[in-house]
């Protein structure tokens, strides 16, 4: 019967919504199979209640003052540190900008199978993980040989789901006595700007180069803000200075898998859809009846975006 453990990343003590998605999946597949979740946390605090309301059957985690920034080096050695004390059948990594440095760091250091940004697992007498394959256009299913694999789940891959019971809590030693790393954070600068994170966002309005100019990308932003959504773009606007490059969604930008995907004048490029082709539903508002994210999107609308996005917008409001 499997045990997964499932790497609770957090950030200032705030744990990334991926953690309670994968502990939700994970007790799904251990209700029905056997088995136990187990919560990995590494830093200060104490989540095991509302990990205990994600699913999780207990939470062992390592504090102290070389845990209490995220150091690739450090978490690396402590998660190896855990595995090796309690041998789970699996590891479940957020496919964050965190996730995705540490899973293959730590399953190369174990010489174990990484799979990365999957987007389903299910467990029939071994594990099979889904991920999409030759840029997002189609998917293959990936059997691990060996246990434990470390994979890498996708934000919003999976439902928060609600569990009764209380996590237990244990302690586990990282083993970083006499561990000095070669790479030590000195400062963390963080956006002011209080915005919805991408990879998170339940709902995403992406703008492109159909708004014709970078004065026009305010129409993505109140949308969304209206939506309380994130914000995104194409990467031909980013690559023009309208918008930061954090906003931008593709291939060579960030990975999302929101309910809703809006695609307001973006003609739909492979690049683009590579990093947005998972999304639960996509609507594509497009003045080009040839536009390829049609081809992708679940619903179009098939005219000029300044027509249609600002009634929307004040549709949107008079909602409340």
């Amino acid at each position: 019967m499997p045990n997964i453990a499932v790497f609770m990343e957090q950030r200032d003590g705030e744990i990334k919504k991926v953690a309670w998605q994968m502990l939700s999946k994970a007790r799904a597949l251990t209700d029905a199979a056997g088995g136990e979740v187990w919560g990995v946390y590494l830093g200060d605090g104490d989540p095991a209640a509302e990990a205990g309301r994600r699913g999780a059957h207990k939470v062992f985690t390592a504090g102290g003052e070389k845990l209490a920034a995220y150091n690739c080096e450090l978490y690396t050695a402590a998660l190896d540190a855990f595995l090796a004390q309690h041998q789970p059948d699996l590891l479940l990594v957020g496919a964050t900008t965190m996730g995705k440095e540490l899973a293959p760091r730590l399953a190369a250091r174990r010489g174990l199978p990484c799979i990365s940004d999957s987007v389903d697992l299910q467990w029939n007498d071994g594990w099979t993980v889904r991920r999409p394959i030759l840029a997002g256009k189609c998917y293959t299913d990936v059997v691990p040989q060996t246990a434990p694999a470390v994979v890498g789940i996708r934000p919003n891959a999976f439902p928060l789901a609600e569990f009764d019971g209380a996590a237990a809590t244990e302690t586990f030693d990282p083993g970083l006595d006499g561990v000095e790393p070669k790479a030590v954070v000195k400062e963390v600068r963080q956006s002011e700007q209080k915005t919805v994170e991408l990879t998170e966002a339940e709902i995403i309005v992406s703008g492109g180069r159909g708004l014709k100019e970078a004065e026009n990308y305010k129409l993505i932003e109140e949308l969304a803000a209206a939506l309380g959504a994130a914000a995104g773009a194409s990467r031909a606007i980013v690559d023009a200075g309208w918008v930061d490059h954090s906003h931008q969604v593709g291939q060579t930008g960030k990975t999302v898998s929101p309910n809703c995907y809006i695609a307001v004048g973006i003609s739909g490029a492979i690049q683009h859809l590579a990093g947005m082709s998972s999304s639960k539903c996509i609507v594509a508002i497009n003045k080009d009846p040839n536009a390829p994210i049609f081809k992708a999107a679940d619903y179009g609308i098939v005219a000029d975006l300044f027509q249609v996005v600002p009634p929307m917008i004040e549709a949107v409001k008079n909602l409340d």
